[in-house]
């Protein structure tokens, strides 16, 4: 129980006004943990969390139900959603212009996409279909199944790393797609639910956790999560001008210049920040 409010329940004059106040007390702490526990971490710990300085702001199609996103030799590869809208497209970073576009089947939901050498690899969401284009024309080259659903994809350059919307990442061979192990991820020992789309930056996995403002940094060691990025008030009502927006998703990296990008589903904007440590969970 809090301390206030132990201290509160000794300050009370009689056993008869503590009984009158207990349900209040309760309600007290019953909202209490409500709060604490409110976001996808279920337990305080000292994982260090992040906010964000924005860098540069780019424009991006307010029409791209973005689901996965990739920075490549100075341009963007992206791949959106929705039935009758999904694709696979490049585009260019300074101008949000669409360079080339490979649209899916009606009856397939793109999901996250990721670079294994001179191919793209892109999920679909229920069908239980992987895409496999050439990097060079974006022409579909293959196919592979799985029997999860398919939300997010990234590579460590060894391995492809795959999640599907609960606490369990798959690693897969890039080129049979053999599922060949798990990462299970934890933050501080309970589940993290909601992995979405992936990018592995410098020995780390970056997750967006749906449908939240929240993105997390994964141990693919161990599947600790080492940090939290929260990008609460990134977008602002002035950038949407009543257009309709979803939830956050979409990391992107340049490693040549240590750039990091992010934006969202129907965002009219993507984003350069860097990272800005505040404090530990716990403090």
């Amino acid at each position: 129980m809090p301390k206030t409010i132990t201290k509160l329940i000794k300050k009370t004059c009689s056993p008869r006004l503590v009984l009158l106040a207990l349900p209040a007390v309760l309600l007290l702490i019953a909202l209490l943990i409500a709060v604490q526990g409110s976001s996808h971490f279920a337990e305080a710990g000292a994982i260090p969390f992040f906010g964000y300085q924005i860098v540069n702001v780019y424009p991006h199609s307010s029409i791209a139900f973005t689901q996965g996103l990739v920075y490549d030799e100075g341009v963007l590869y992206e791949g959106t959603g929705l039935y009758g809208r999904s694709s696979l497209r490049r585009v260019d970073l300074e101008t949000g212009r669409i360079l080339e576009e490979t649209r899916l089947e009606s009856t397939l939901f793109g999901e996250g996409v990721a670079i294994w050498r001179d191919r793209i690899i892109q999920l679909t969401w229920q069908s239980g279909l992987g895409l496999v284009y050439g990097k060079e024309n974006m022409t579909r080259i293959g196919s592979f199944s799985y029997q999860t659903e398919g939300w997010g994809i990234t590579t460590d350059n060894k391995s492809l790393i795959m999640s599907d919307g609960t606490d369990i990442l798959h690693i897969l061979d890039p080129e049979s797609f053999v599922e060949k192990g798990q990462i299970l991820v934890r933050a501080n020992g309970t589940p993290l639910k909601g992995l979405n789309e992936l990018e592995y930056i410098n020995g780390h996995i970056y997750a967006n956790v749906w449908p939240t403002n929240w993105i997390v940094i994964i141990s693919p060691e161990s599947g600790e999560v080492k940090g939290k990025i929260n990008l609460q008030g990134i977008l602002q009502k002035n950038d949407i001008q009543g257009s309709k927006v979803d939830v956050l998703n979409g990391i992107a990296y340049d490693a040549r210049e240590d750039r990091l990008f992010v934006t969202g589903k129907l965002w009219p904007k993507l984003f350069e920040i860097k990272l800005v440590p505040e404090r530990s969970w716990d403090e």
